[in-house]
């Protein structure tokens, strides 16, 4: 029992909420780029935290439902249509066996995500169904999804239809910004270099993927070419030889050994991993106690957000 794919899109990725504590055997985490619409997918479908789904970039996915089932779509404006008429996002729907669910190329944003009633009933790897392409793992096969791919599921007869109202859905823009912990190595870039950095905007390259997003704009210096290799964060800012930041995101290296002005706090790289390349970045600093206030918050208002439900 499954959902068959019949155009899998640009890329699409089997994911759940990551693979933690494997940096030590060379594992990165992997999971969800966007992990708020991710996790508000899953639970209006009313699934354990962190169940498989299927993360979409950019859209153009096709997939025909061999099983009567409940489906949500969640993230980037993509429209979706079952059957050629068109259906909400963020919102619980039924499928019934043979029903066709078209997600189209995306209006805004770029990253979404489309549960099933359950998960996605894919097996783990080292812990985690994550799909993380360069190691191979996660997923069906270590890849992307392909055309005549099955993603196994399990029948769903009954299913509270919740929705997100429009009111409390993210929004997603084209001009970000992102906010930075200065790192201990922050040091070795003058205030001059500092400044520059935080008072320019940047420009999402084309060279940008689930790796890190790899920016545009003034060169950055700094007084070191290079470190030992040491252990990277999520959220990383690099600055490489030709002084172009690049932001590390779920799929990074575990060590490397370019200098880092800071740490892009999570909630922001989300935001980041939405934006599409020639996408606009600004910087701006912040301390840690002000990073744990915002991610507090932010934890705070997920869970404060009611869901409604469908009169059926």
């Amino acid at each position: 029992m499954s959902l068959r794919v019949l155009q899998p899109g640009i890329l699409s990725l089997l994911q759940d909420s990551g693979r933690a504590g494997k940096h030590r055997i060379g594992l990165t985490s992997g999971g969800p780029l966007d992990p708020l619409a991710f996790n508000y997918c899953n639970r209006l479908l009313q699934n354990p935290a962190g169940a498989t789904a299927l993360e979409i970039s950019f859209g153009g996915l096709q997939l025909e439902a061999e099983i009567d089932t409940y489906i949500c779509l969640t993230g980037a404006v993509m429209p979706l249509h079952i059957n050629d008429r068109p259906q909400p996002g963020w919102e619980v729907l039924p499928v019934s066996a043979g029903d066709r669910i078209t997600v189209d190329f995306a209006k805004h944003g770029c990253r979404a995500y489309l549960g099933v009633a359950g998960g996605f009933a894919v097996p783990h790897v080292f812990g985690s169904s994550a799909t993380v392409m360069r190691e191979h793992i996660g997923g069906l096969n270590g890849s992307k999804i392909e055309a005549g791919d099955s993603l196994p599921c399990s029948a769903s007869k009954s299913r509270r239809q919740l929705y997100l109202p429009q009111a409390q859905q993210p929004r997603y823009h084209n001009i970000v910004t992102v906010r930075v912990i200065p790192g201990y190595q922050q040091a070795h870039f003058s205030r001059y270099q500092q400044r520059r950095f935080f008072n320019q905007a940047y420009t999402v390259s084309e060279r940008c993927d689930r790796m890190g997003y790899r920016l545009e704009g003034p060169a950055i210096e700094c007084d070191i070419q290079g470190i030992l290799s040491e252990g990277i964060c999520f959220g990383a800012i690099q600055i490489p030889a030709d002084g172009q930041p690049i932001v590390l995101l779920n799929d990074r290296q575990t060590i490397g050994g370019y200098p880092k002005i800071g740490s892009a706090l999570s909630l922001d790289c989300a935001q980041l991993a939405q934006l599409s390349p020639g996408g606009t970045v600004h910087f701006a600093a912040i301390t840690p106690h002000a990073a744990h206030n915002a991610l507090h918050l932010a934890d705070s208002y997920y869970h404060r957000q009611t869901l409604l439900e469908r009169n059926t």
